[in-house]
């Protein structure tokens, strides 16, 4: 945004058609700085499931959300700063506590950059960004649904890099050089291309990928996604009380014997994302997808979902309701399992094909 421009009050985080940020939040006068926004998201989730994994639980009480973002967004040097605790629930992967999520992930300070709004339509940003890729955010306040989907889990969710901005017309466009999923090796490239037709429908094509090689292994970085490549294509309708979204991905791994990789593999898939307002203060949203992963046990190619040449689908509905910065949400889930083996599925024994989930989230969006 170019230096006098108007800018959005508290753009970040982003939102979904969901839930709303506040509408006035708080400001402080940062001096030469201008005027600095101060805003939050307390929340707490309870949870019941079937078939969970050994390091997971039936039920569970925790916190999603104790954070607050500071940020200014308007002049030619602006920041964002996101700071605290959150957990990351996602469809058909066992939960971890808010307690143990930021040390495991992307530290109590998630995501942090300082924008160079250089002239009109154009900005580069540096530090730790939210990914481009995918069509769900990270935090669950930022969602249609509570927990993420399967696609989601196959996506980077922050990486650390620099991002160049461009808008002109209908046409945004976006560049990243990154490190994927947080490796901290900045080898992957990561672009956007949007186009706005019309009030009410977008298109966008998104890629990434490493263009080189990293050993780097743990929670936040899985080895072979990281070293693969990533492309989404996504449609959104947003038109009164709709809001329409499918998307389609496919991602590919390529055979590295110095990683292990004895051979290549792929997911690919696709998702539906609804959301429907019956008024001001309740929604609905819903959300259906399916993956499908190549390769097999026997060629050596790694297991990109559960197990080689693996399937899933998933069904989640989440009615909201929301009273100024007030909100409550409830979510029911099921996510089904084909063309796998005993030990990549759920369950005590993972043994278990499918697992159906319960959730309530609750909270304040300061």
């Amino acid at each position: 945004m170019a230096d006098g421009a108007i800018a959005d009050p508290a753009p970040m985080p982003a939102m979904s058609a969901s839930l709303g940020a506040n509408p006035d939040p708080l400001s402080l006068e940062g001096g030469p700085l201008g005027k600095i926004y101060i805003t939050g998201a307390l929340t707490g989730l309870g949870y019941w499931q079937s078939e969970p994994v050994p390091s997971d639980r039936d039920s569970r009480i925790d916190i999603t959300n104790g954070q607050v973002f500071v940020q200014k967004t308007d002049g030619w040097l602006q920041f964002y700063v996101q700071a605290g605790a959150y957990s990351l629930p996602s469809l058909g992967t066992p939960y971890i506590k808010a307690s143990d999520m930021p040390e495991k992930t992307y530290g109590v300070v998630p995501q942090a950059f300082v924008k160079l709004a250089l002239f009109d339509g154009f900005s580069v940003q540096a530090g730790k960004l939210p990914t481009l890729i995918g069509d769900e955010y990270t935090f669950t306040f930022e969602n249609m649904n509570i927990a993420r989907g399967l696609l989601w889990n196959q996506e980077p969710a922050v990486s650390r890099g620099v991002q160049a901005n461009y808008a002109t017309g209908p046409l945004t466009f976006a560049l990243s050089l990154n490190d994927g999923f947080y490796s901290n090796v900045y080898n992957w490239v990561s672009g956007s291309a949007a186009w706005t037709i019309d009030s009410s429908n977008s298109v966008s094509f998104i890629g990434g990928g490493n263009f080189g090689r990293t050993h780097a292994s743990n929670f936040a970085t899985p080895m072979a996604q990281n070293n693969g490549n990533i492309f989404n294509l996504i449609y959104t309708h947003a038109g009164g009380p709709w809001t329409i979204s499918p998307y389609l991905q496919y991602a590919s791994v390529p055979s590295d014997a110095s990683l292990g990789i004895a051979h290549s593999a792929s997911t690919y898939g696709g998702a539906v994302l609804v959301g429907y307002a019956f008024d001001e203060n309740w929604k609905l949203a819903a959300r259906g997808e399916y993956i499908k992963s190549t390769g097999s046990f026997t060629n050596g190619a790694p297991s990109l979902l559960y197990g080689p040449g693996s399937d899933a689908w998933s069904l989640t509905i989440t009615p909201t309701y929301q009273k100024g910065i007030f909100f409550a949400r409830a979510e029911g889930s099921y996510t089904g399992i084909g063309h796998s083996a005993a030990g990549f599925e759920f369950g005590r024994n993972f043994d278990k094909s499918s697992q159906a989930r319960l959730m309530l989230e609750a909270g304040v969006l300061f």
